[in-house]
């Protein structure tokens, strides 16, 4: 693995950059896997003073030798292998939003350093490196010449070129779907974690001026394990924390949903450090049940690689939700419930704490690392076993730290 990561490193030619010192605002989404924190993120990178990664951090720590199988055997992290190189990465891909497509070569490069962590195996290689650059050239040549100026239409067109003879690997994006079609994930390396993200064209890159007055946005679930990793990232940086809840129910049977997804969450692969998992109600009923963990991978992981797969996905939302309230850090408290419910008036409470001008939430609110088609009471799939896991004591607490009422008639 270390060598197909030099390749990918070489081959995505990034350059050093002299902007971490000066960032002076972040802000940095915490939550539970399935909180939510996609969409929320999502919305927020539409502000004009907010500037964003088109994914999440996890693959460029990977690309830097940092987290589980590098230099932590969780996704806890305390101190930063390589900080510069990370922000190096970070800055290669940080972007502000602006109105019009950005030129067809910052594209181009763009798409072929993002597939290359979604397939390092198939496009480091020569041959099919060269195969992706061309392909993605065709691309952007043809709807340039065809007048799409559509940005999702445009994105499409990308990934229908690049996989014209293997469309099955569509399935592994976020916008075809994780919810099954094609065969199940089994590539033989990844860096980013499926469903993959695309690049954003209507945007452009961050800049000096940029670091002085725009806040730079990241959500990734794991960060609840490594909260301080941005201050020693942008070191001259003051930096907000927006703590994402919603409630176990509603997380709990989402991340269920995604643990037997067999095209979606992949994070990591176990056969690295020799891990063999037997959780019940995932790893017999998957072909890929022993070897890929899913989702965030909590300190704790090691005492449920042989529990029951309710028990790992309530501990995962325990456990996000306990790093940070143990972290002792100051966040503003965003419920996904009363987002959904009140988009606008949730977006004023952030940009009121950010100081940041307001903004409208967008006319409707786009469907993100879905499983299923998004429906209220999505939660009463698992009813029986909801419930039972919201008798227990530790849940209850949970759910009254943050503001939840134990009334299963309320969770939307």
């Amino acid at each position: 693995m270390s060598e197909l990561i030099d390749a990918v490193n070489r081959l995505r030619g990034v350059r050093r950059s002299p902007l971490a010192p000066l960032v002076r605002t972040v802000v940095v989404i915490l939550g539970n896997s399935r909180s939510g924190s996609s969409l929320l993120k999502e919305v927020l990178a539409g502000h004009p003073d907010i500037a964003s990664l088109d994914g999440e951090i996890e693959p460029l720590l990977a690309l830097t030798g940092n987290g589980f199988g590098y230099n932590a055997d969780s996704d806890a992290l305390d101190a930063l292998a390589n900080p510069a190189a990370v922000a190096d990465n970070i800055f290669d891909e940080l972007g502000v939003p602006q109105p019009h497509a950005a030129p067809a070569a910052a594209l181009q490069r763009r798409w072929v350093n993002r597939c290359l962590l979604q397939f390092p195996a198939l496009f480091a290689e020569p041959a099919g490196h060269r195969r992706l650059t061309a392909a993605i050239g065709r691309a952007l040549a043809d709807a340039a010449a065809d007048g799409v100026g559509d940005e999702q239409r445009l994105q499409r067109s990308v990934l229908a070129e690049v996989y014209r003879d293997a469309p099955w690997r569509l399935n592994y994006y976020d916008d075809g779907g994780a919810g099954g079609g094609g065969p199940c994930f089994d590539e033989a390396a990844k860096i980013e974690e499926p469903p993959f993200v695309v690049p954003r064209h209507q945007q452009r890159p961050f800049t000096a001026h940029d670091a002085q007055n725009k806040i730079v946005l990241f959500k990734a679930p794991s960060d609840v394990y490594r909260i301080g990793i941005y201050q020693q990232l942008f070191p001259h940086a003051r930096v907000h924390y927006l703590h994402l809840s919603r409630g176990y129910a509603q997380s709990v049977n989402g991340l269920m949903d995604g643990w037997l997804s067999p095209v979606g969450f992949f994070s990591h692969d176990l056969r690295r450090v020799g891990q063999r998992l037997a959780i019940g109600g995932y790893s017999e009923l998957t072909p890929f049940g022993r070897r890929w963990w899913k989702f965030d991978l909590p300190p704790n992981w090691r005492e449920f690689t042989e529990a029951t797969l309710e028990q790992v996905c309530l501990n995962q939302w325990l456990s996000a939700h306990r790093a940070v309230l143990a972290s002792g850090v100051a966040a503003l408290r965003i419920s996904f419930e009363q987002f959904l419910a009140s988009p606008g008036a949730q977006l004023n409470r952030i940009t009121d704490h950010l100081g940041a001008r307001p903004m409208a939430p967008p006319p409707a609110l786009r469907v993100m690392m879905a499983t299923d088609a998004p429906r209220p009471m999505r939660w009463k799939k698992r009813q029986q076993l909801m419930l039972e896991l919201g008798e227990r004591r530790d849940v209850r607490a949970m759910m009254a730290t943050l503001g939840y009422a134990m009334k299963p008639e309320g969770w939307r």
